[in-house]
């Protein structure tokens, strides 16, 4: 995923925004955390935390109040099913459930950052959770990552781990970014986990119950800035043929606060390599998959430079397309809301490309990708936010053809649009109910003022569909609503 509002871990994050949204670019992409194609044998059945066959979906609330405590955090895990995810079944988590490390205290953002992985390689996912707010041993704002083990009961507390933090005297907000991948093909996942400084730190998997990596290195990357900005966002998956995974970082040039920077770093046999870092054109949130049904996985890149100082755009997208060497920089294509069929028009402030992810919704072998444009105006109303679907083909990301567009006014889609909603705050595609399709899932990060929400967005084999949209609630998953948890502004599964 997060950035985007995805990745809530910095200390500046609460003001980054006029309305006191967390927004600390970052992510397990997905941001975030958030491996969009990461090695099947080692993600235990493509994110399946209860190993029954069907994709699971955690959603983080990192704001969320917990027992008087605001800004603690909280993490629900929905289960997937023949009918794709409810409220019926899931499990909500904080740092006072049974079992997790720690205690829920203020401020400490728990699920500020996420990534799915099978760490012990019991053929469970498990969940990386982290909380970059949690004063460690003294020191405020270390931050910590903890693992949730994956069990056929599904997510638990019990026997929860806690990473040891291998550097605590040089950084803080371990864990501002998450991604988990099998970054040197061993068949175990491995972990990367960004900090406030320029060091990134992998945990090779083989993780024990103790939550005792099977090694750990460290990746010092050039021109990533430190201090208060720090690693902002990771995203694994496969761009080469060579089924390693690769990671994208995510910063800011220690030169300049306003100077964003990627770096991809190719998986080798001894994991993710430094030396062979490439830089890439600029961009906060990516997702990785092959769009064009080439074999190589393409890198998409959401732009969103609007609100620093010297933008100029309503937001764009880039699609970096991939091949044997990694990425190629010389072949680039851009989309914004004036390319092809795509609704609207590029404004100032619509943030096109605030999130991405891509997904094969129609079974054709190619990735598909739903990009949002979270501060959209829509009939008069104000940042109620859309997202669109863009659809793979033999020429790369289909702007002319079948494009789907959907905002909380498209029929069948639950809610309404309303002023300062973010509906597509967050994004996430997934096969949520077994077909072999993927199913959306859309955060909207301020429903009913901060309150956050889920909708989900089925396939119908060709397309995505509002038949059997489902809108899930923080109450129905048993999160407060004091404060502004933002339920929804975090995914991974």
């Amino acid at each position: 995923m997060a950035h985007h509002l995805r990745t809530t871990l910095a200390a500046a994050a609460a003001t980054a925004l006029a309305a006191g949204l967390l927004t600390a670019a970052t992510g397990t992409a997905s941001a975030a955390g958030r491996a969009d194609a990461p090695a099947a044998a080692a993600n235990g059945r493509q994110g399946d935390f209860n190993g029954d066959g069907y994709r699971d979906l955690a959603v983080a609330a990192p704001a969320a109040t917990v027992d008087g405590k605001q800004r603690a955090g909280a993490v629900t895990v929905f289960y997937g099913s023949a009918h794709g995810i409810d409220a019926a079944r899931h499990t909500t988590l904080t740092q006072n459930s049974p079992g997790v490390p720690g205690a829920a205290e203020a401020g400490d953002l728990f699920g500020a950052a996420l990534a799915a992985g099978d760490f012990d390689s019991d053929g469970f996912a498990d969940l990386a959770v982290a909380v970059p707010s949690e004063d460690v041993s003294g020191d405020a704002d270390g931050g910590t990552v903890q693992i949730l083990w994956g069990a056929s009961g599904g997510l638990s507390g019990r026997g929860s781990a806690t990473l040891a933090d291998p550097a605590p005297a040089q950084h803080d907000r371990l864990g501002a970014a998450l991604a988990a991948g099998d970054f040197d093909r061993d068949g175990r996942a491995d972990l990367a986990v960004g900090t406030s400084s320029s060091k990134l730190h992998v945990f090779k998997g083989g993780f024990s119950r103790a939550g005792i990596p099977g090694a750990h290195t460290s990746l010092a990357l050039p021109i990533l800035g430190e201090g208060t900005n720090g690693i902002l966002n990771l995203t694994a998956g496969e761009v080469t043929d060579q089924g390693y995974t690769d990671l994208v970082v995510s910063g800011y040039d220690n030169r300049s606060p306003y100077v964003n920077v990627n770096y991809y770093l190719p998986g080798t046999p001894s994991g993710l390599s430094g030396a062979a870092a490439k830089r890439l054109p600029a961009g906060i949130i990516t997702a990785i998959g092959d769009v064009d049904g080439d074999g190589f996985g393409d890198l998409v890149t959401g732009v969103t430079f609007e609100d620093i100082p010297g933008g100029v755009t309503g937001g764009k997208v880039n699609v970096i397309h991939g091949s044997a060497g990694g990425p190629r920089v010389d072949r680039v294509d851009t989309l914004t809301q004036d390319s092809g069929a795509i609704p609207g028009s590029s404004e100032k402030g619509d943030s096109f490309g605030y999130e991405v992810t891509l997904g094969d919704i129609d079974g054709d072998g190619r990735q598909d990708l739903a990009v949002s444009a979270a501060k959209e105006s829509i009939d008069g109303v104000s940042r109620t936010g859309a997202v669109t679907i863009l659809y793979g083909s033999p020429s790369g990301l289909d702007a002319g053809h079948r494009v789907q567009y959907f905002h909380q006014n498209s029929p069948g889609v639950p809610g309404a649009n309303e002023k300062d909603d973010l509906f597509g705050g967050e994004v996430f595609l997934s096969d949520l109910n077994g077909d072999k399709r993927a199913d959306l899932t859309v955060g909207v990060t301020y429903e009913n003022g901060g309150d956050g929400a889920v909708i989900t967005l089925p396939s119908d084999g060709s397309r995505l569909t509002t038949t059997g949209s489902r809108f899930l609630s923080p109450s129905a998953a048993g999160v407060s609503t004091a404060g502004a948890p933002q339920f929804g502004s975090v995914m991974a599964g």
